[in-house]
């Protein structure tokens, strides 16, 4: 197990590498820089833009050196902590992001211990209960989960809401907390706009793992090792959770690689639509004004979660299964 993890953790820096030099290449791709997209903008409105400033910003922060000039700086500066500088904010990378990270964290974290909370005893049901009415319903809803995209539901909040209550759904705190540090009252201002997106982003991620820890026990349950816990004589209910339940959970495991990129980057376009204080549409914003910087410090730690998420998954999905084996053994 330990040669496992040291390989693949010296694996992981090569990866990473490409890994960045694809992310800079993907930022590079438009035409033009930061500044140069300030300057259209700021024409096409008919004002006129300091060039000499301009110019004096690209040549310190290095844009008008070689790209792979700008490469080595901007990589060699996350390795010391240092993410850059975001042009649009005028901040460091570190202080625009700030709270940003933690409410996305809160969110995301919250949706998916909702998710699990409801998914799990509703898919046990659904499979020990196979072709009944309530497998029926809820195999119903599940489907209309999956099938209702989480932007679309959360126009369908903010109508109804809107209509019926005369409120608006959005945000997830006050409009005068925003720009306050964290305070008691801000904290129960988060925690009362909170189900709102938790409800919205965690509808369609609870109908798929319905359906997936469904379709695995239902593979499962007829298979010989369960017939034969049955046929010794071992409870129902610990059988099943010993065995079959055990097995059925792999998918869930083998879902971490995912699970922490979208800890971080959350559903960016409900986040849009319901105008969340959380990192999704910041980079957005940040890819589409090429705030290289902020962009791509989020890309890059987006793979580095993936890659983080793979290794814990593999080494679970080891502890979890004895049929699964980190490394072949010879046969004869």
């Amino acid at each position: 197990m330990l040669r496992y993890i040291f390989w693949r953790i010296a694996v992981m820096i090569p990866t990473l590498i490409v890994i960045s030099m694809l992310v800079f290449t993907i930022i590079q791709l438009p035409p033009g820089d930061f500044f140069e997209s300030q300057i259209a903008e700021l024409r096409a409105q008919g004002e006129t833009a300091n060039l000499q400033q301009i110019e004096e910003l690209r040549h310190e922060y290095g844009l008008d050196r070689p790209l792979p000039i700008q490469y080595l700086r901007w990589v060699a500066g996350m390795l010391h902590g240092d993410f850059g500088y975001s042009f649009e904010y005028q901040l460091p990378v570190s202080d625009v992001v700030g709270d940003r990270l933690w409410l996305t964290i809160l969110v995301s974290m919250t949706t998916i211990l909702v998710t699990w909370l409801i998914a799990f005893p509703i898919g046990i049901y659904s499979a020990t209960h196979q072709y009944s009415w309530g497998d029926y319903g809820l195999t119903f809803l599940g489907l209309l989960g999956i099938a209702i995209p989480n932007f679309m539901l959360a126009l369908i909040l903010m109508y109804f809401a809107n209509v019926w209550f005369g409120v608006s759904v959005g945000h997830l705190m006050d409009q005068k907390y925003l720009s306050q540090p964290m305070s008691w009252e801000k904290a129960r201002s988060i925690l009362a706009h909170l189900w709102i997106p938790v409800i919205i982003v965690g509808t369609a991620g609870t109908a798929g793992m319905i359906r997936r820890l469904r379709a695995n026990l239902l593979d499962e349950m007829p298979k010989q090792y369960v017939i034969t816990a049955h046929a010794k004589g071992l409870h129902p209910l610990r059988a099943l959770v010993k065995y079959p339940l055990r097995m059925a959970l792999n998918f869930f495991v083998a879902d971490i690689g995912s699970i922490l990129p979208s800890i971080i980057s959350g559903a960016e376009i409900t986040a849009i639509v319901l105008s969340l204080e959380t990192t999704g549409p910041m980079l957005i914003r940040a890819l589409q004004s090429q705030d290289m910087y902020l962009a791509g410090s989020f890309l890059m730690f987006l793979a580095f979660l993936n890659v983080i998420g793979v290794l814990i998954s593999d080494i679970a999905l080891g502890f979890l299964d004895p049929r699964i084996r980190l490394q072949g053994r010879s046969t004869k």
